[in-house]
């Protein structure tokens, strides 16, 4: 292994520890959801994703409002589905 690529590993290393944080810069965002950097900023700046640029132009991201927008559109398993109905049909008859 070279020296760049122990290197690149090391950051990419010190990123994921600083997942810990509250808020995240562009770059630890990126490596937190798996977006690129190109969809990711397409995202921002059609406004899609909630993101803050405190200063009009380094932007961060709330982890909590991240994840709630990652987690948005829930779909139920087949399991819960077919218990969703089951519990229906017994309260319904």
């Amino acid at each position: 292994m070279d020296n760049s690529m122990i290197l690149e590993r090391l950051d990419r290393i010190e990123l994921l520890l600083s997942f810990h944080k509250e808020v995240l810069t562009f770059e630890e965002a990126c490596l937190y959801t798996g977006m690129s950097r190109s969809y990711l900023y397409k995202l921002t700046a059609s406004g899609i994703i909630p993101h803050s640029k405190p200063n009009g132009k380094l932007i961060f991201f709330e982890k909590a409002k991240l994840n709630s927008w990652l987690l948005r559109n829930n779909r139920k398993a087949q399991f819960e589905i077919e218990d969703a109905a089951l519990r229906y049909s017994f309260r319904n008859r």
